[in-house]
């Protein structure tokens, strides 16, 4: 029998978007603290998943291979970062001061605790949630790709209400390629390991 108690994938998408606008938009986010508002909402939207049905453990594999491609490929995507922000900067005029702006979210923060919450807490919910979960259903309901390019673009489309072009897209690059990184491995642990490395090293570590 089909369980009624879940909780319909438009509420929860609806529910991270009002979230995301929070802690982004102009109106609200100097009334938060972005880290712990950012730290709430991963994992509300993981707990909210698994009412929902999200068994995310199942796509779990513990394999030295994929732990590997995971650390590769934040590696890889801090460079391609580095290297858009560099043709950015010097191609748009709106760029570095927008680029400057996600950084002013570690403004009066620690950033060990940055760093902890990032690597242990954001960076795998994030995962868990739009990857493990968001585009496991939309792929379940209208097929791999269609479920992939849907998941990327309302991932990116949540980020609008900062009217940050640069973090749009961003946020983009990242959909993408986490999504197809996800895609084509199945390991959700490569991903989360993905995640919070370059989360660590494109916020604290190395800024670009």
């Amino acid at each position: 029998m089909q369980n009624t108690n879940k909780i319909k994938l438009p509420y929860i998408i609806l529910t991270a978007a009002v979230l995301w606008f929070i802690m982004f938009s102009p109106w609200t986010k100097t009334h938060i603290n972005f880290w712990l508002a950012m730290t709430i909402s991963g994992s509300l939207l993981i707990i909210l998943s698994l009412i929902s049905g999200n068994k995310f453990w199942k796509n779990i594999h513990f394999s030295i291979r994929d732990i590997i491609i995971g650390f590769v490929s934040a590696l890889f995507m801090w460079l391609v970062f580095w290297i858009g922000n560099f043709l950015s900067v010097h191609l748009f005029n709106f760029a570095a001061p927008q680029v400057n702006a996600i950084y002013g979210l570690k403004a009066g923060s620690d950033s060990v605790i940055i760093a902890l919450l990032l690597l242990f807490i954001i960076g795998p919910a994030e995962e868990i949630f739009w990857r493990g979960f968001v585009m496991e259903r939309l792929s379940e309901k209208w097929g791999p790709w269609l479920g992939f390019a849907s998941a990327t673009l309302i991932y990116a489309s949540i980020h609008i209400w900062s009217f940050n072009f640069m973090l749009v897209m961003a946020a983009l690059i990242c959909g993408i390629f986490w999504g197809l990184l996800y895609k084509f491995n199945r390991n959700l642990l490569t991903i989360v390991i993905s995640h919070a490395i370059w989360d660590v090293m494109v916020f604290v570590i190395f800024p670009i």
